[in-house]
């Protein structure tokens, strides 16, 4: 066991954690302000691929990171206009966005370079793997603080409780709903982002891996609360750090290998056990999934 607990273990969860963080305080505005996000998904692969083709175009991962962030916001607005002007099914319009993605990315992929699976290898000094980390952690204390302490988090909670009361008491709940949703793309993006220009050098058809999934089962852990919900990803995170450490070290009473796609499984399982036992216990805003009929 001391070949798995040690102080890489620390820094892997944390770095593992890290898309995880900023897909899910995205996913919480969305949610916060009656949107479901099941679309977090395809908005990471989104700003993964974009950033991964832009960094590679421009030389800069800065540029990259940027486009990245672009991307997820035009992936979110897809997803606000279905849902918010026209009032789709908001788990359906999400789920087809990561279908979408799921095919997209691998098309542009191979009209672009010529390669369906994956984008051209990105130099190491061309990488940026810190500052999502950074932005990341930075952002914890910043969400909480514009969710409880400023207007315009009041307003946001305000309509994902009760729309029908924030419209009499002049707030504009679409367009509440259309910025908690923009701001869940922006982030997701960065998540997607760091994952091919950050923990990678590349990107790989899917390589999200339902990470979008799992930053959900984490939100809802946390109970749509910025710190929970980050203490949330870090438990996913070190969850898959300990199942990587895992692999070759850990033994069969036998002698063999532990099977590793056995213990790859190990935080998809956490995840299922998370939302079986605690998505009864969690209280989701109170227009979640909702579309707001405005009274004439």
């Amino acid at each position: 066991m001391r070949d798995i607990f040690t102080v890489a273990l620390i820094w892997s969860t944390v770095r593992l954690a890290t898309p995880l963080i900023l897909a899910a305080l995205g996913g919480m505005f969305s949610e916060r302000s009656g949107v479901i996000n099941i679309a977090l998904e395809g908005m990471m692969l989104a700003g993964a691929f974009t950033a991964a083709a832009i960094t590679h175009a421009a030389g800069n991962p800065f540029v990259g990171l940027l486009a990245g962030m672009g991307a997820g916001l035009l992936i979110a607005l897809i997803h606000a206009v279905a849902c918010i002007r026209y009032k789709a099914d908001q788990v359906v319009t999400g789920t087809a966005i990561n279908i979408l993605m799921l095919g997209m990315p691998a098309f542009l992929s191979g009209a672009f370079f010529l390669s369906s699976g994956s984008t051209p290898q990105i130099p190491r000094d061309r990488l940026i793997p810190s500052t999502p980390i950074i932005i990341a952690m930075a952002l914890v204390p910043i969400a909480w603080y514009v969710l409880y302490k400023t207007p315009f988090g009041l307003r946001l909670r305000s309509v994902g409780e009760n729309p029908e009361a924030a419209d009499a008491a002049g707030v504009r709940v679409a367009r509440m709903r259309y910025a908690g949703v923009l701001l869940s793309g922006v982030l997701a993006g960065i998540g997607g982002a760091y994952l091919s220009i950050g923990q990678s050098s590349l990107f790989t058809r899917n390589m999200t891996s339902g990470r979008g999934f799992i930053a959900l089962a984490a939100l809802i852990f946390g109970k749509w609360r910025p710190i929970q919900t980050m203490l949330a990803c870090l438990l996913f995170g070190f969850t898959e750090a300990v199942s990587i450490q895992m692999q070759g070290v850990v033994k069969l009473p036998s002698g063999e290998d532990i099977p590793v796609q056995f213990v790859q499984m190990v935080p998809y399982i956490l995840t299922i056990i998370v939302l079986a036992g605690f998505i009864g216990s969690s209280r989701p805003p109170g227009a979640l999934g909702i579309p707001y009929e405005k009274e004439r």
